[in-house]
């Protein structure tokens, strides 16, 4: 068959790819097998599947495709990271599409690794002092193409993987914001016989978009959820965050109160330091009246350099903030971004060069 005609396999369920089989004239549980192989194993050539039969391997190998993102360029931070730059092969309704790029950034440690994966190519939200925001939407990511960045991330590390995986929703693109789709790419992630990832491990991130927060609590399966606050009132927020006007503060906090947390379970929420603009006492004092009723943690992240109008914040005011929430009763935590000499923090992914630290492309291990 022509490459056009080729049924993709990333991205199906255990499910779909039973259909699969039976429409083919196999026996369903062949659907199952093909599943393992792929998320479980990360085989992704059909003739080392060796559960299954030769004929089926090569009837696949002429009229199927595992089409994974392609590591264009690797960036090599000296704390470790790496940033990806993927090529996407065309839009999955337009296979023939020129390929779109993303980023995806993988952090080692010594217990665990932890990857950022885009759900959109560039972001539709538009935070201010956010690099990727500069981008534009180009367009939403498949399933394939969402769960691809891990197995892809995983299997250029397999030789030096640590025990546990982390994977954070983080990168390009609003996740609530490509629903559907996100949601498949979990359900994959998130199987004991799929990716195998503990939801304790997971973790999607959103600007606050509250229809996706209402659904996303309905969900059996699901990641922990974390909401980008970033200021300390509706005035502060919509000056930085055009979405807050969609979804205000008393709109975004309500839902964060009605949303069902699991017994080992907290709400985060991530907020920018901005110098000057939202690290003062005083609006820690305000983040702790809006917090602190809910079962909640802030991450503090002070803000990564990049050609935007914002400074980062004194270390004396970052320390200032944590201890006003900690004091009232809100866990907090100050999270220094990775991988900033690359442009691989927080913000930064805005498919940006980095020639003098840039290594040499090879094939995934």
């Amino acid at each position: 068959m022509g490459k056009t005609m080729r049924v993709e396999l990333l991205g199906k369920s255990g499910e779909e790819l039973r259909a699969l089989m039976v429409s083919l004239g196999e026996r369903a549980y062949r659907g199952a097998q093909i599943y393992h192989a792929l998320y479980a194993e990360r085989r992704f050539d059909f003739t080392t599947m060796s559960n299954l039969p030769a004929a089926l391997r090569a009837r696949l190998a002429a009229e199927a495709s595992i089409t994974l993102p392609r590591i264009t360029k690797r960036y090599h931070s000296t704390d470790g990271s790496v940033r990806y730059l993927l090529a996407l092969e065309g839009a999955a309704s337009s296979p023939a599409a020129a390929p779109t790029s993303i980023e995806t950034v993988y952090m080692p440690e010594a217990t665990r690794q932890t990857i950022c994966i885009s759900t959109q190519a560039g972001c539709p939200v538009n935070c201010h002092f956010c690099l990727t925001a500069q981008l534009g939407l180009v367009r939403n990511l498949s399933a394939g193409e969402i769960v691809g960045q891990v197995l892809v991330a995983l299997e250029d590390n397999r030789a030096k993987l640590a025990p546990q995986t982390n994977v954070v929703l983080m990168g390009q693109g609003e996740p609530l914001l490509n629903y559907e789709p996100v949601i498949a790419a979990l359900r994959l992630l998130l199987d004991p016989n799929g990716v195998g990832l503990s939801p304790k491990h997971v973790t999607l991130s959103t600007s606050g978009i509250v229809p996706g927060i209402e659904r996303l609590a309905a969900e059996k399966v699901r990641p922990k959820l974390a909401v980008s606050l970033n200021a300390s009132s509706d005035e502060q927020r919509n000056a930085i965050m055009p979405i807050n006007r969609k979804y205000p503060l008393s709109v975004l906090l309500d839902a964060c109160r009605r949303y069902p947390l699991r017994p080992w379970e907290h709400l985060t929420f991530e907020y920018v330091l901005l110098g000057g603009f939202n690290d003062r006492g005083d609006d820690a004092r305000r983040v702790v009246k809006l917090i602190a009723s809910l079962r909640a943690k802030a991450n503090l992240i002070p803000w990564n350099p990049g050609e935007l109008p914002y400074q980062p914040p004194q270390p004396e005011r970052i320390e200032e903030f944590r201890r006003i929430l900690t004091e009232k009763g809100v866990p907090a935590f100050v999270r220094y971004s990775r991988g900033q000499d690359i442009m691989a923090a927080c913000g930064q992914l805005a498919l940006l060069e980095t020639p003098a630290l840039l290594q040499p492309s090879r094939a995934s291990a």
